[in-house]
C-alpha cells in the first residue's frame, strides 16, 4: 500500500511542482490534483503510524498545522523554480541570476529543515519518540521521491 500510494502522490506532486519545465495545466485541475494529493498523503499517514484514539487526537491537528506551513514553503520552492525556468528559457542564466536562484533554493531546505525541528518538538510532546521519528521518515521519503523527481526533469544551470 505504501509504495502505490508514494508513487501516485510523487507523481502528481512532481507534474504540481514543475509547470514551468511542462504543459500547462488548468487552475481547476491543479487545485483537483492538490486536494487529492493531501487526501492520500493523509490516508498513507494514517496507515503507517499506528496511532491510538489518544494519539490521533493530538497528532491530527498538529499534523494539519506541519502541512499548511510545509505548503508555504511548496509555493517558494515553486516559485522559484518558476523562476529559475524563465531564466532558462531565456538562454544563459548570468551569475547574478544563478546566485539569486541558489540563494533561493538553499532557503527554502533551510526554512523545511527548521519546520521539521519545531514539529518535531511539538510532537514529542504528544508521541513517543519513535512515532515521531516514524513520522519524520514518512515525511522525508515523500519529500526524497519528490525531489528526485524534480532533479530529473529542472535542467542543470548554464
Amino acid at each position: 500500500m505504501m509504495s502505490r500510494l508514494m508513487c501516485c502522490m510523487f507523481i502528481g506532486a512532481v507534474m504540481a511542482a514543475v509547470p514551468a519545465f511542462s504543459q500547462p495545466v488548468s487552475d481547476t485541475n491543479m487545485e483537483i490534483l492538490k486536494e487529492k494529493l493531501k487526501a492520500d498523503k493523509k490516508l498513507l499517514i494514517a496507515g503507517n503510524m499506528d496511532l491510538t484514539d489518544s494519539e490521533a487526537k493530538q497528532f491530527w491537528p498538529i499534523y494539519d498545522s506541519y502541512q499548511k506551513e510545509l505548503d508555504g514553503i511548496n509555493k517558494q520552492l515553486g516559485q522559484t523554480i518558476k523562476d529559475y525556468a524563465d531564466a532558462f528559457n531565456k538562454g544563459t542564466i548570468p551569475n547574478d541570476t544563478a546566485k539569486k536562484l541558489l540563494g533561493e533554493a538553499l532557503s527554502v531546505e533551510e526554512q523545511e529543515v527548521k519546520l521539521k525541528r519545531t514539529y518535531a518538538e511539538k510532537l514529542g510532546k504528544v508521541l513517543p519518540a519513535t512515532k515521531v521519528a516514524r513520522y519524520i521518515q514518512l515525511e522525508n521519503k515523500i519529500r526524497s521521491l519528490v525531489r528526485f523527481e524534480l532533479a530529473q526533469q529542472i535542467p542543470l544551470v548554464y
